[in-house]
């Protein structure tokens, strides 16, 4: 039986509560689970108390059975102190400007840094 810890979305069209639960991976998201360990309002200010509301004694007791949390509430473990962070993945570089849009923006930048310093000259010579 492999353990996931993961969110099961509850709340109503736009407005969405989530609990974090202890669930076998084949159940279905919002399905059937083990134990509610855990809630996260992602609609509260994030210095609000109850945004993130976890038990950590049996977080800590579903990790050391062998229990997997998922990314997103890796996060939140590694917030409440309970795992390391999450070493995050490098994004593609799909997204990035291609070879000539890169090599134009760092000649605009040098000559942007050029004409700083010799703004800069004549003042300090004053």
């Amino acid at each position: 039986m492999a353990l996931k810890i993961r969110l099961a979305r509850g709340g109503a069209k736009k407005r969405p509560f989530y609990r974090i639960v202890v669930a076998e991976a084949t159940a279905p998201r919002d399905g059937k689970f083990v134990e509610k360990i855990g809630t996260y309002n992602p609609l509260l200010d994030q210095g609000n108390a109850e945004r993130l509301v976890i038990n950590t004694e049996r977080a800590q007791y579903w990790l050391s059975v062998g229990a997997q949390p998922t990314d997103r509430v890796v996060g939140f473990f590694a917030h409440a102190g309970l795992v390391k962070e999450a070493k995050k993945a490098e994004q593609t570089k799909k997204s990035q400007p291609r070879a000539k849009a890169q090599q134009r923006l760092k000649e605009q930048a040098e000559a942007a840094e050029a004409a700083r310093q010799a703004a800069a000259e004549p003042a300090a010579a004053e």
